[in-house]
């Protein structure tokens, strides 16, 4: 059993970690609270200028623009988004395992490119190609930034260095859930992955409505305008749906680590009590043991 000294520098330990992450909860809940209202302002335009595209596209027809048209696929490229800063729960541990077992499995013509320090450290000691890499962008996150990362990868798709791009991310659904997405990134999707439910009636009028727009300029100019727009505005929201995902799990990271050590404590305060008693017992047993052989002798 721990000594009372031992059991009391223990207790001052736990005490002084439950005070750093209580405080680096609320840094965390406050970052978050930013960065969420960052990310629900971004998903309508994002949407819209996707929906606008995807027209477009229908209207103009095959070889409207070379990031339209796939291609053969010889060479891919993955882009994996983590964060710079850990302490985030499984956060970073998820995307990288996940990432890791599907660049593997796509086989050696595979490039990466990584943004974010803690993937980078993780991946850099395995045998993968990373050609680009971002990293403390997080702590100051600027449209800037990410419109260098999609300048790079649009610039090595038309020079044909990769024929795919795919990102896989961290998607922003609650609080407590964060999903591991992978997305196409390049080349761009024609048709909406998402679709209700509509009776032909709904669907055959909506067909008529879209091929009745009169487009001027013509709808391939418009298409090449919107094209680096729609990359720019879906790199920017991947990066703010993965900031504000690794603010929510530090959070609940950081809760989790305050109620756990809370409840550490208790049973350490039971223990040092436990100890305290039983250290004051045995020395009233030795007082009344020394005064009774006082009184035999």
């Amino acid at each position: 059993m721990a000594t009372l000294k031992e059991l009391k520098v223990r207790i001052g330990g736990i005490k002084s970690t439950q005070k750093i992450t209580k405080a680096m909860k609320m840094v965390a809940s406050a970052k978050l609270r930013r960065s969420q209202e960052r990310t629900i302002a971004s998903r309508p335009y994002a949407k819209k200028i996707n929906e606008l595209l995807t027209d477009l596209v229908s209207a103009a027809g095959e070889g409207a623009d070379e990031l339209l048209e796939p291609r053969e696929i010889k060479t891919r490229c993955v882009v994996v988004v983590s964060s710079d800063r850990g302490l985030a729960g499984s956060f970073n541990t998820n995307i990288i395992r996940y990432a890791y077992n599907y660049i593997k499995s796509l086989g050696e013509n595979t490039k990466v490119v990584i943004i974010g320090k803690k993937a980078f450290d993780a991946l850099k000691k395995r045998d993968i190609d990373i050609v680009y890499s971002k990293t403390g962008i997080f702590s100051d996150l600027t449209i800037e930034v990410s419109n260098e990362i999609v300048n790079f990868l649009v610039e090595n798709y038309k020079k044909k260095t990769f024929d795919s791009v795919e990102i896989i991310y961290n998607e922003f659904v609650t609080m407590v859930k964060q999903l591991t997405v992978k997305d196409q990134f390049l080349p761009l999707k024609k048709n909406n992955p998402k679709k209700s439910v509509k009776s032909d009636k709904t669907e055959n009028k909506e067909k008529k409505t879209a091929a009745d727009y009169i487009y001027e300029p013509s709808e391939i100019q418009i298409i090449k305008e919107l094209i680096p727009k729609q990359l720019k505005v879906q790199m920017w929201k991947v990066l703010l749906e993965s900031n504000t995902s690794e603010h929510a799990a530090r959070m609940t990271a950081m809760e989790t680590a305050t109620k756990n050590a809370t409840e550490l404590l208790l049973e350490l305060q039971l223990s040092y009590n436990q100890a305290r008693q039983a250290a004051i017992t045995k020395e009233i047993l030795e007082i009344v043991g020394g005064a009774e052989a006082l009184k035999d002798a």
